[in-house]
Formats: C-alpha cells, sequence, structure tokens
C-alpha cells in the first residue's frame, strides 16, 4: 500500500443513518419563499424543516397519495338470502301477550 493514499472513515451512525437529514430553511426566508418551498416539497417528496434561531419550528411534509374511499352503499349486494316470509308476522298472537308489560297494563285500568 502506498503511503501517499488517504482513507477517508466515515463515523458509524452516518453510514447506517437510512433516513436522510431533513432540508432546513431559516423562517426569515421561508416567508420569503414561501411558495416556492411548498412546491419543491410537493415535487420532490422531501420533507423541509423551518427554524428560528436554528431550533425547529415546523416541518413541511408532502401530502399524502389521495386515495378515493371505497363505495359503501351497494357493496354487499347478491350477498344476502331470503329465508322464508319477510312480509308476515314473526311470531303468533300468544307471543304478543307475553311480551306486555303488566305494570303499564294494570296503570291502564
Amino acid at each position: 500500500m502506498s503511503p501517499n493514499l488517504l482513507t477517508m472513515v466515515r463515523p458509524w451512525s452516518i453510514m447506517m443513518s437510512k433516513t436522510p437529514r431533513m432540508n432546513e430553511i431559516a423562517i426569515s426566508k421561508f416567508k420569503a419563499t414561501c411558495l416556492q418551498v411548498l412546491e419543491r416539497v410537493r415535487k420532490t417528496k422531501q420533507p423541509v424543516r423551518v427554524t428560528r434561531f436554528g431550533k425547529p419550528v415546523a416541518d413541511i411534509i408532502p401530502p399524502q397519495d389521495e386515495t378515493t374511499p371505497r363505495r359503501r352503499l351497494g357493496t354487499m349486494i347478491g350477498s344476502g338470502r331470503i329465508l322464508g316470509d319477510i312480509v308476515g308476522p314473526t311470531g303468533d298472537e300468544s307471543d304478543l301477550d307475553a311480551a306486555r308489560d303488566p305494570v303499564a297494563d294494570e296503570q291502564d285500568q
């Protein structure tokens, strides 16, 4: 190995970091170029952090992809079956007497 060759060693934390560093912009510059910054975030999908005196104030993040909601009305068409008579009474007249409230009947008299 030649003594004139230099080897650059990167810190382990930078090599293992999978998240890219967020772009930062001063709040005064953001105020002056707000529309351009928002358009850049939308196009590149890269977030931007707005800072004031070096401290984070806000994160501008790209919008999520809009997915149209699934239609709910009519999604169960064809999944039900009719068993028996759906128009007639569900029981006989003796069931009606059993369902009556005896206390309410006494108050009516």
